[in-house]
């Protein structure tokens, strides 16, 4: 799912091909990409956009009148820019938004449609119904932070992912996030000292950042071309059974529903090996603890 780095450059890249340009008409390809039935879709026609912002991990066109259009990419929900009138691709397209200068195509290569589009009336409803109520990085302190941190006691990785807490941050920048602080993603909020809390801000702040800069500079004026989870130069996220760029423990995981966390046992659980939940509760007793115990 594309996540704070990647929505952020969306934002801006779609700013500077929209903004003031008349949205003459939208072509739903897919029925069920429109979540709303008030106000109608067909309100945005010949309005000029005047502003795209992010919403966590939402992508919302604002128009005059305080009328929004938001937009949720989900986990393959794309954007590409076309010519005038573009044809809607056939089996993944689910809409194209024609201005004037050019269509905006929105594209969902997944079998599951979950990408959405919602019309909202008025500032207050939307952010009523659709910020989940995190707080932005960029615009905490080390205090702020780690006082919205361990507000509550949960994991590090259920903290960093949960969007009333934190805005934007997923499963793939909250592994690399916890590599870079050397932190378990297991270990409790209410459980870190000082130093962990400085750790983790510092590298909350500066792995959201780097990864911005990258595919900002990667996509230079236009869309991303190539928007992923999964990066070459990320350290643990999708590197499963690879040696750590840093110790070269072969990089370990634990699934959950339809995710799973990445980490190195060595660099951050002191070459501790977390229960898997499905494969740990299959072995038991056989299960090995320390890291030593897989070489």
């Amino acid at each position: 799912m594309p996540e704070l780095p990647d929505v952020t450059v969306y934002v801006e890249a779609l700013a500077r091909q929209t903004i003031d340009e008349t949205l003459n008409e939208v072509r739903l390809a897919s029925p069920f990409l429109l979540r709303t039935a008030k106000p109608p879709l067909s309100a945005v026609a010949g309005r000029p956009v005047r502003q795209v912002e992010r919403l966590g991990k939402r992508i919302v066109f604002g128009f005059d009148e305080e009328l929004y259009m938001v937009i949720h990419l989900m986990i393959a929900g794309r954007f590409r820019w076309g010519k005038s009138g573009a044809k809607v691709p056939g089996r993944v397209g689910l809409a194209a938004f024609d201005f004037s200068s050019g269509t905006l195509l929105l594209t969902e290569a997944s079998s599951k449609k979950r990408a959405s589009l919602h019309m909202v009336q008025g500032r207050k409803g939307l952010l009523e119904n659709h910020s989940r109520g995190g707080l932005e990085i960029s615009k905490l302190d080390a205090t702020d932070f780690a006082k919205a941190l361990t507000a509550r006691n949960h994991t590090l990785k259920r903290a960093l992912t949960d969007p009333r807490i934190f805005s934007g941050i997923g499963n793939a920048y909250s592994d690399e996030i916890l590599f870079e602080a050397r932190l378990s993603p297991m270990k409790l909020t209410q459980k870190l000292d000082e130093g962990e809390l400085a750790r983790l801000f510092a590298a909350t702040q500066s792995i959201l950042e780097r990864f911005t800069a990258a595919i900002r500079a990667e996509a230079g004026e236009g869309l991303p071309a190539k928007v992923t989870a999964f990066r070459p130069d990320m350290m643990v996220h999708g590197r499963y059974k690879e040696a750590c760029k840093v110790c070269e423990t072969k990089i370990m995981r634990v699934a959950f529903a339809e995710n799973e966390l990445n980490y190195c046992p060595r660099c951050q659980n002191e070459g501790r090996l977390l229960a898997d939940r499905s494969l740990s509760r299959l072995m038991k007793k056989d299960w090995p603890k320390r890291v030593e115990e897989l070489e």
